[in-house]
């Protein structure tokens, strides 16, 4: 049984930093292609980094451009966040996907973890 685990997340001051990792039993995550999405309340789940599994390519949303960036190390995914604003309050999930290359098409995941929860307030 594959299961996702997210950790890492808390309360942060606007301007604070956190760093949310993805580990996984029943895989081995460095085989598959990786995604953080989060979902804020009341709004849609959306796409937040992803780093594929082919060349370690990562992507970034467009509104985390500067701020956030995912990494590898040994056999986990970690979301690096920084310059961390109200908005960005959610939360944060990490999904697997066994393909070379990741997408922010959530429909392409194959497994999902239960999610972390970060609120950014003062």
């Amino acid at each position: 049984q594959v299961q996702l685990v997210e950790s890492g997340g808390g309360l942060v001051q606007p301007g604070g930093s956190l760093r949310l990792s993805c580990g996984a039993s029943g895989i081995n995550l460095n085989d598959y292609s990786v995604a953080w999405f989060r979902q804020a309340p009341g709004k849609e789940r959306e796409g937040v980094s992803c780093i594929s599994s082919y060349n370690n390519r990562t992507r970034v949303g467009d509104s985390m451009l500067g701020r956030f960036s995912i990494a590898r190390d040994n056999g986990k995914v970690y979301l690096q966040m920084d310059n961390l604003l109200p908005e960005d309050t959610a939360d944060y999930y990490c999904a697997a996907m066994d393909h070379v290359y990741c997408w922010f098409k959530q429909g392409m995941y194959d497994y999902w973890g239960q999610g972390t929860q970060v609120t950014v307030s003062s």
